[in-house]
């Protein structure tokens, strides 16, 4: 089989998304099917600057500029899978803030 990082995985999909398509938020993702090549995921992207969006207050988050690109800071619930921040509590001191910050922080020699 393949190694662990060979091939397209969620976040690199979401990306190419969120490009080519850059107009438009990733709202959220997520896993339709797959087989033994591909993986299929359906992306909800919404247009910020549509009347609807704006006017209902249970989207407009999403119209703020810190929300840009949401999809490529492993933001949308796909991302978030990913990254390993599905698990919660007392199982979840190696991954936050992220598995790479928690590596460097028990892995980094300290002189003082």
């Amino acid at each position: 089989g393949r190694g662990r990082d060979n091939g397209a995985g969620v976040m690199s999909f979401l990306e190419r998304c969120g490009r080519k398509c850059g107009s438009l938020r990733v709202l959220n993702s997520y896993w339709v099917a797959q087989d033994a090549v591909y993986k299929w995921f359906e992306v909800v992207m919404v247009d910020p600057f549509h009347k609807v969006i704006r006017d209902d207050p249970r989207i407009n988050w999403i119209c703020k500029p810190v929300m840009k690109h949401r999809e490529l800071r492993g933001l949308t619930a796909a991302g978030r899978k990913a990254r390993g921040l599905n698990v919660k509590g007392k199982r979840a001191t190696k991954l936050r803030p992220s598995s790479k910050a928690a590596y460097k922080k028990h892995n980094l020699i300290r002189l003082r």
